[in-house]
């Protein structure tokens, strides 16, 4: 499987929906509120500020994705750009679709003036994907993540 990396655009949002909320289920067995993922990934569209998502095709059909947002680090006056909601789907795993993906990523970010690198996170049990990031040149942080999550709101 050769994947074809394309931005995503509005007829996209139910795939990245469905990614979305599955991705939640396999890395946290968390489900979702799909009427919140539905506006999360649509304020992405309504507002390209916010970051930008791509889709990892094979065959014509979607068959990964993932999402990028933008951190500002005052240290180094530029933006850290954030890998996040990254989904393959089951048949496509294991066939290049997030080294792909990851490429485009990768070659985007330093053809743009004042982005200083890469990161994401991910789940401490996740050995697999932490070798697949270690594969690509990525290496763990000596940060520990925290979160204060508040209730969701019905905005």
């Amino acid at each position: 499987m050769i994947p074809t990396i394309r931005d995503a655009v509005r007829e996209d949002i139910a795939f990245l929906d469905t990614a979305n909320a599955a991705m939640a289920w396999e890395t946290e067995h968390k489900r979702l509120d799909f009427a919140v993922v539905e506006r999360g990934v649509a304020g992405i569209f309504d507002d390209p500020r916010r970051g930008f998502y791509l889709i990892a095709e094979h065959a014509g059909a979607a068959a990964g994705s993932l999402l990028i947002t933008h951190e500002w680090s005052d240290w180094r006056s530029g933006k850290w750009w954030w890998i996040q909601s990254v989904y393959v789907m089951p048949p496509a795993r294991r066939h290049g679709m997030f080294r792909a993906l990851y490429a485009e990523v990768e070659r985007r970010a330093r053809a743009r003036p004042g982005v200083v690198g890469l990161r994401l996170y991910v789940e401490r049990d996740n050995v697999r994907a932490q070798q697949t990031y270690a594969a690509l040149g990525m290496a763990p942080t000596q940060y520990n993540m925290f979160e204060r999550e508040f209730p969701l709101s019905s905005q």
